[in-house]
Parts: structure tokens; C-alpha cells; sequence
């Protein structure tokens, strides 16, 4: 099943992608889960494919405002450094421990959506990563069971402002930036992908690829992820662990690439589909 979060008539809903059309969970649900994060934490998917299969109306996806696929995360958690490309280019050295940082909800935005480009910067990179969304919470989940605690997976571009990341040996304010986190342009859930299977995840700007790589060259793996991350905070439903982008980057190009006004960048995961953004000036 494919979910969305969206806006219609200045209401905001979530819903379950059918082709070309989206149908209203919400109105099914009522208030047992006002919205997607409150429907993984009430586990009702299962009983929301039941309700998409039955559906006799629905609503163009043209129609819909998207919203990123979990507008109201508690947490989202991006792992930096876990492709070793990007570790080689970047002239760092691989850890034992999975390098953290955090994003807060108001730097996302959705599929189809512009990344705003600030007048403080003119370094936006792109990077290409596969979301995680968290559908069973837990503290010290084991590796051997973080399968089962993942509600599914989207695409994600963790566009950044190197310029601002670089300043300071933290990368807070790089990574936070207004409307730079692309998430979308669905919720695939965690049934239509087995579990540890290989996916390719492709960066391309403006048509031209910049970014391939395979989930199997992770340093650290999505079970490892869950139980590092889950050992020092507790996981919740909704939760986002973004897992890391591979080598490829415009900032580790001869010369930098940078994203300016008018791009178009697109983030294809081959299990999940394609997360595609313009790119305007603020």
C-alpha cells in the first residue's frame, strides 16, 4: 500500500494511493487516527487496506495539495557517512558508531514541491537517501527485531547548505534549513518490500545522474540503525530515520555542483518510486 499525507479544500487528510486517484482514509477512520502518524501508532494499517480495497470513491491526485509523508514526526534521525564513497570523498575515516544528526519537521516539504534556496547561501547539494518511518516504538530494540518495528519507507533528499554545515563542527543549521528536506512521494509499507531486500537508490539533477548506489554497500545496515538509535532515545510511532546518502555529491565535484533556481532533482528508490523537486530562490 502507498500512502500519502495531504491537503484538500484547506483541510488536511492522508490516504491511500490508487494509480492515479487517492482515497480518503481519514474519512474512514474519523477520529481513531486523525492523521497517518496517528494511524501507524493505532496499528490500523492492515484494517486501511481492507478500507482502500473496498473504497468506491476517491479523488485525482491532481487534486491534492501533498503534504511530506509524515508531516508530524516526533523525531527525525539522518545518519551521515554510511556509504563509504561518500565517506572516501568526504576524506573522513568510517566509525564504529553511526554518525547522527537530527532535522526538525518544519525543513521538509513534499513531493512536487520547490527546495528554497536562502538569499544567506549559494552552496545547496543534494542528497539522495531512503526514509524509514517507524510503526512499532521501543527502547533497545535488537537488531534481530527492528524489521518489525518499521511501518515502510520513502524517498528522501537531504538537501543541505554546505556552506552553513561546514562553518562549525556542527552541522545543525546546514542541515535545517526552510523547506530543504524533500520527503515523499509516498509511504510504501513495510508488506510490499522484504525485508532486507536490495534496493538502488539514483540521484539525477536535471535529468543527469549523479548519485547510484545499492542498500546492500550501507556501513551501517537499517536493523543496526534502529537499535543504536533506540538505545540512547526511545523510538516512537512516526518516528523518521533517514539512513544516508551514497558518494556523488556536488560539493566532492571538480568543480562543485550546486543546485541553483530552476533545477529539478529527483530522488528514484526502484522498491519505493521517484521523490521529485523543483528549486527556487527565496
Amino acid at each position: 500500500m502507498k500512502l500519502i499525507s495531504y491537503r484538500y479544500q484547506d483541510q488536511d487528510s492522508y490516504g491511500a494511493v490508487q494509480g492515479d486517484r487517492v482515497i480518503d482514509l481519514r474519512a474512514v477512520f474519523g477520529s481513531r487516527a486523525a492523521d497517518l502518524k496517528s494511524l501507524i501508532a493505532a496499528d490500523l494499517l492492515a484494517e486501511a487496506a481492507q478500507a482502500a480495497a473496498r473504497a468506491k470513491e476517491s479523488l485525482p491526485l491532481t487534486d491534492v495539495q501533498r503534504l511530506p509523508v509524515i508531516p508530524n514526526p516526533g523525531k527525525i534521525v539522518c545518519v551521515g557517512l554510511n556509504y563509504g564513497e561518500h565517506v572516501r570523498e568526504t576524506g573522513r575515516t568510517v566509525t564504529e558508531q553511526p554518525t547522527l544528526f537530527l532535522r526538525v519537521a518544519e525543513s521538509q516539504l513534499a513531493h512536487g514541491e520547490d527546495i528554497v534556496l536562502p538569499p544567506e547561501s549559494s552552496k545547496l547539494d543534494y542528497e539522495g537517501e531512503i526514509a524509514i518511518v517507524i510503526g512499532r516504538g521501543g527502547r533497545r530494540i535488537p537488531e534481530g527485531e527492528a524489521w518489525q518495528h518499521i511501518a515502510g519507507y520513502a524517498c528522501y533528499n537531504d538537501a543541505t547548505l554546505r556552506d552553513w554545515q561546514s562553518a562549525t563542527p556542527q552541522w545543525t543549521a546546514g542541515k535545517n534549513f526552510f523547506r530543504t528536506g524533500g520527503f515523499g512521494p509516498w509511504l510504501v509499507t513495510r508488506d510490499e518490500i522484504a525485508d532486507d531486500q536490495v534496493m538502488t537508490l539514483v540521484t539525477r539533477l536535471n535529468g543527469q545522474e549523479m548519485q547510484r548506489t545499492t542498500t546492500d554497500k550501507l556501513i551501517h545496515s537499517i536493523p543496526r540503525q534502529i537499535a543504536h538509535i533506540s538505545a540512547f532515545t526511545p523510538l516512537a510511532p512516526g518516528d523518521v530515520i533517514v539512513t544516508g546518502t551514497p558518494g556523488g555529491v556536488g560539493a566532492k565535484r571538480t568543480p562543485p555542483v550546486w543546485m541553483k533556481a530552476g533545477d529539478v532533482v529527483e530522488v528514484e528508490v526502484d522498491a519505493i518510486g521517484v521523490l521529485r523537486n523543483g528549486v527556487r530562490a527565496e
